[in-house]
């Protein structure tokens, strides 16, 4: 049933997209040489211990990054894959500091992202939105002037995000950035808890007043910080194959989100960076639902939480939910 599935996805990062071959030839077009001898040899680097080991070669992949032709493909290579997986509306992340800070325009990336998302929009009925992260390994000054930067691209820019080294940096370190952000209309999510205490996912939703926790794995270790994200329907984007890549689960078969369903939690399944972690929205479905063992119902209940939410309108919201409530209904029949 996953194959048809009507999905949404909330937590996937662009530049986590980059699948060799298409760096390989980024690479070639613009120039850059890259520190593997081929696609094969790039392929065997993306094996990681840590956040931190997958971030060094996270960011080595932006380099190649130079034009917006460049952002429209890594765009473009995304949807086409995701449209063939039944993707019905995606909320990506795109991080400009990661770009503004090696000479590449914001305006380069913002551009060659969005003309993707209207072209997927056009061609493919895939609807979108677009969250720009601040990188907390940056000081809030770095993120107040990428808040600057995106003020004449609004338009195009539906949220605000927090990434990067979770360790060390808890989400108070952005706290005047994301009332900034508040005041200038942007929605706001931050991750918290995939390698960080339950703390942080407590900080992020009282001082950065977020609308979504990105991960939120580790509040499970808290059982009154589970009550109040119950009670508020507190939405959490986790990403089973980033978490067993990066070894924050060290089995699939370990990993919490069947718990955090049956706890109540408003829980969603996503692929983060899907071209470091193996796999896409598809294998990420697959991967809960055979080491969880997780009921058809169980299944649907996540697609709906997805929906539920997601920023697309009110309109989108419930052309989805009856799409994936027809299909519900056809494979429980």
């Amino acid at each position: 049933m996953i194959e048809l599935l009507p999905k949404v996805e909330l937590h996937c990062h662009i530049e986590g997209t980059f699948e060799p071959e298409l760096m390989f030839s980024l690479a070639e077009r613009n120039g850059i040489e890259l520190p593997y001898p081929s696609v094969e040899a790039l392929h065997e680097a993306y094996q990681f211990k840590r956040l931190q080991d997958f971030l060094d070669i996270y960011y080595q992949g932006m380099n190649v990054l130079q034009t917006e032709a460049d952002f429209y493909d890594l765009t473009m290579a995304y949807l086409e894959r995701i449209h063939k997986q039944n993707v019905r509306h995606t909320e990506i992340f795109f991080d400009p500091q990661g770009h503004t800070d090696r000479g590449v325009g914001f305006a380069v990336a913002v551009n060659g992202i969005s003309n993707a998302l209207a072209d997927g929009e056009s061609k493919y009925g895939l609807s979108s939105k677009l969250i720009m992260c601040f990188l907390r390994h940056l000081d809030q000054e770095s993120a107040f002037q990428t808040l600057e930067q995106a003020k004449q691209f609004k338009h195009l820019i539906a949220g605000v995000g927090l990434d990067s080294s979770e360790r060390d940096h808890p989400p108070e370190k952005f706290a005047a950035v994301y009332a900034a952000a508040s005041e200038q209309g942007y929605l706001r999510v931050a991750h918290a808890g995939e390698e960080g205490p339950p703390a942080y996912i407590e900080t992020a939703v009282d001082t950065l007043k977020v609308h979504r926790i990105d991960h939120g794995n580790s509040c499970l270790e808290n059982p009154q910080l589970v009550q109040r994200l119950v009670e508020r329907q507190m939405p959490l984007t986790v990403c089973p194959l980033s978490n067993t890549r990066l070894c924050v689960v060290d089995d699939m078969k370990n990993h919490p989100l069947k718990t955090m369903l049956d706890k109540g939690l408003k829980v969603t399944v996503n692929s983060d960076d899907p071209a470091y972690f193996g796999g896409y929205m598809n294998e990420n479905y697959y991967a809960v639902k055979e080491a969880l063992s997780l009921s058809v119902s169980a299944i649907g209940a996540l697609a709906q939480n997805a929906i539920d939410a997601s920023f697309a309108d009110a309109d989108r919201k419930s052309a989805l939910t009856n799409e994936l409530s027809s299909y519900m209904q056809s494979v429980s029949g």
